[in-house]
């Protein structure tokens, strides 16, 4: 699939070098779920304004990673929603990690507050007692104090498997994590809140460091990649993390 401006809402497709036809089986998914897709640079991002962005995080990809945290690093472009997915080396789709959303640290409170109301998970928090999750090693003090502002009571858990428990425990409304915490990754938590009935649409939104080392992004792929599946997932299995469009 050629690079390509067309208009701005397009899906793109990054973390992908041009020139390796890699794109080409996740470019043929979504055209068939009605999206018009081009594989695309970050540094196009603030002028084209895609209407979201498909993004490998794979050891093979081209510094997927990076290319999220300098998306959700930046007020231009952060709103852009991004789909984290795996390809193989050989573009074969192994693994779809449909997170609600990502927010840097340091938090921004306004910002977090904004994206909230936006997402229609405010207004519900002041009429019934709701409980918010917040799973990490640090507590995220300051995110805890936005969400107790705007009436949810607020549970936290310091590893993956404390959260699972306390939202075992009673349904959460919503939870943030770390991306990384001290016995699974973000996605991994992911995963297993899919399998709990009343948790699998319970929105999870992911913390990002303000900066990742190169050794932490090999040890991130390293930690997804055992979670995507050994075959490539359909064209249908794909299309149910996305409205299909006619």
């Amino acid at each position: 699939m050629p690079q390509q401006n067309e208009s701005n809402r397009n899906l793109w497709i990054l973390g992908v070098k041009p020139d390796e036809g890699r794109e080409h089986i996740i470019s043929s998914y979504l055209e068939a779920g009605g999206y018009n897709c081009c594989l695309e640079s970050p540094e196009h991002l603030a002028s084209g304004r895609p209407l979201g962005i498909v993004l490998d995080i794979s050891p093979f990809s081209d510094d997927g990673w990076g290319v999220l945290l300098r998306i959700k690093s930046d007020p231009a472009i952060r709103d852009i929603p991004v789909l984290p997915i795996f390809l193989s080396e050989k573009g074969k789709l192994g693994g779809v990690f449909p997170v609600a959303g990502f927010f840097t640290l340091p938090i921004d409170q306004h910002y977090l507050l904004e994206r909230l109301a936006v997402l229609g998970l405010t207004e519900e928090a002041e009429t019934w007692d709701l409980q918010a999750l917040v799973v990490s090693r640090t507590g995220e003090e300051l995110v805890s104090k936005v969400l107790e502002s705007i009436s949810y009571e607020v549970v936290k858990g310091y590893t993956g498997m404390e959260g699972l428990a306390l939202i075992a425990i009673k349904p959460k409304y919503l939870a943030f994590c770390s991306l990384m915490m001290g016995d699974m990754s973000a996605f991994e938590l992911q995963d297993k809140l899919r399998l709990i009935p009343y948790c699998r649409n319970t929105p999870l939104f992911v913390l990002l460091k303000s900066e990742l080392k190169e050794m932490e992004k090999r040890a991130m792929s390293r930690e997804i990649a055992h979670l995507v599946s050994k075959k490539q997932l359909s064209c249908e299995e794909f299309l149910r993390f996305l409205r299909r469009r006619e």
